[in-house]
């Protein structure tokens, strides 16, 4: 295992006084800066190992930030508090199941934004890592930072639980511990503060099964959050709450048992609408309409929010895969008809 290098400096109190002994260049000016763009989040969760916090990058002036897909997400509010204090409710705009990347827009304006690189940085490059890892930091205190180095730039091959992480494309790999419950959605900056990356989720390796420290290339970043705002990515529905039955759609998902069941597909009705746009039983619903979903009730409201009538898209996790399946026009509850046998 990769030994860990990180030094933390945590608290707004000790980044000041470093700041105000800093030069120009100094890494502790570099760390203010950079926290100045990292944002805390806080929406749903609260059991272990779901946490209801996480972190963002601001990406413009006007209020677009990017963080990770999760269930944080999955609220009807999510809140953000910035470097200074100030607290806005944020609307996500979409996600990018593939990437697992989500953007939000809070009402604001002149926010500090992060300064992309314009290039993706190699191994062996000296990097900072800004977030709110452990949710330490509350209102205006200042995210945590860490230090340490880029070790590789490797396809990511890694696994959440028994899945696969549905990306498979190029991330830095770290020599330090940055992927930390609420680091997901924080920056990788390099010695002059400029945005390499963005933290990733909690994942193991495929191969070895050690926990992974990694980001997202600036590249990469920078491209979901284009096609999600562009409307190239996939949409968020309107903000209506009203469960819908899947089963009017022939889609059994596995019993709610718990307070946060997954939604996993137990079952497709032959000859149904979701047979016919080719779910399948062991399918994870991980988003409808663009909307992260993370359990059962999460995915009943999210199609209940998309108009009667409008295209239903579901994103869904297949054997390692991200699959996007078309299910046509959502129908009202009377035109819908319950499922009479499910195929195995």
């Amino acid at each position: 295992m990769i030994p860990c290098r990180a030094v933390v400096f945590v608290g707004a109190l000790l980044v000041a006084r470093a700041v105000g002994a800093a030069t120009e260049s100094s890494p502790q000016l570099v760390a203010a800066t950079a926290a100045h763009s990292v944002v805390k989040i806080y929406g749903a969760g609260g059991l272990r190992g779901l946490e209801a916090y996480q972190s963002g990058i601001i990406l413009s002036p006007d209020g677009r930030i990017a963080t990770a897909m999760s269930t944080v997400l999955d609220s009807e509010g999510i809140d953000c508090v910035l470097d200074d204090g100030r607290r806005f409710e944020a609307t996500l705009l979409g996600v990018d199941p593939r990437r697992e990347l989500a953007v939000l827009t809070i009402d604001a304006a002149d926010l500090p934004a992060a300064v992309p690189a314009e290039e993706r940085a190699a191994a062996g490059t000296r990097v900072l890592a800004v977030s709110n890892m452990f949710g330490v930091a509350v209102g205006d205190e200042r995210a945590s930072v860490q230090r340490g180095v880029i070790a590789s730039v490797v396809p990511l091959e890694a696994r959440r639980g028994a899945a696969d992480a549905p990306y498979t494309g190029m991330v830095y790999v770290l020599d330090f511990t940055t992927n930390n419950p609420g680091s997901p959605g924080g920056a990788i900056v390099d010695s002059r503060g400029r945005l390499l990356g963005m933290i990733g989720k909690e994942l193991r390796s495929s191969a070895g099964g050690i926990w992974l420290n990694y980001a997202l290339p600036v590249d990469e970043l920078l491209a979901g959050c284009e096609a999600i705002v562009a409307g190239r990515s996939v949409a968020v529905p309107a903000a209506d709450t009203t469960p819908f039955d899947l089963g009017l759609l022939g889609i059994v998902l596995v019993p709610d048992l718990l307070d946060r069941t997954p939604p996993f597909v137990e079952a497709v009705v032959q000859g149904s609408t979701g047979a016919r746009a080719g779910l399948a039983a062991d399918d994870l619903l991980i988003a409808v309409g663009g909307r992260a979903v993370g359990s059962r009730a999460a995915a009943e409201r999210a199609v209940g929010a998309i108009p009667a009538g409008d295209p239903l898209r579901l994103s869904v996790i297949r054997k390692g895969k991200v699959v996007d399946c078309e299910l046509g026009p959502r129908p009202t509850v009377a035109e819908g008809r319950a499922p009479q046998g499910a195929a195995p």
